[in-house]
Parts: C-alpha cells; structure tokens; sequence
C-alpha cells in the first residue's frame, strides 16, 4: 500500500490551519499548542522548534517525545473514520489530534479534550 501523502506534508504548514480552526470558534492559539503538547509529550519550546524545522508529518510524530498513553481513550469519527478503528499507527496520531482540535473547536472544555476527567 502507498504512502498517504499527509505524512510527508509539512507540520508547519498544517499547523496554523490548525490554529486558524481554533480561533474561527473562540478559542487561542494557546488551546492549540497545550492540546499538541498533552498529545505529543514536546515542550513548548520543542514545539517552536519543530514548527521552525519544517519536519513532516512523519518526522513530527516520530520525534515526540512522550504520546500521551490517554490518547487511547480518543473516540469518534473524524473525517468519516472512527479514530480507533484506524490501524495504521501514524495515521491514527493524527487523526487523533484532528480529532482533538475538532472538539476544541466546538467548545468543548479542555478537561475534557485533554481526558483529565477519565477515571
């Protein structure tokens, strides 16, 4: 099978889509960058630096430091998939962030983007 061609897409060209999401329903680019770093384990400055770097897709993901192991409980369709029924792995951490940023967007509370709630 091919590679999807999103995972060679720039991380940096993405993101302020990304923001952009966000702020079209009131919420900050600082939601955005918390929401990448609950995910992906970078630090703020690591997240700069990765923007700054231009890494793909791949590259980003490849490089985090620490997936949140509460990513698991990530559930719904995004995109017309249901997120955990994708098997291939990194097309599965990004639709988990699309899915994070898509419920960002519609208002809900960041406890609750961020699975700080679960028991």
């Amino acid at each position: 099978m091919a590679e999807h061609r999103i995972y060679r897409m720039s991380f940096a060209k993405v993101y302020p889509l990304l923001v952009a999401k966000a702020e079209r329903k009131g919420r900050t680019k600082v939601e955005v960058d918390e929401i990448i770093r609950w995910l992906t384990g970078y630090s703020q400055s690591q997240l700069d630096e990765q923007i700054a770097a231009g890494i793909d897709f791949a590259g980003f993901f490849a490089a985090a430091p620490a997936m949140n192991a509460a990513r698991a409980q990530i559930r719904g369709v995004v995109c017309g998939v249901r997120v955990e029924d994708i098997a291939e792995p990194l097309m599965r951490e990004i639709r988990y962030l699309d899915k994070l940023i898509d419920e960002l967007a519609k208002g809900k509370a960041m406890e609750k983007i961020l699975r700080t709630d679960a028991p």
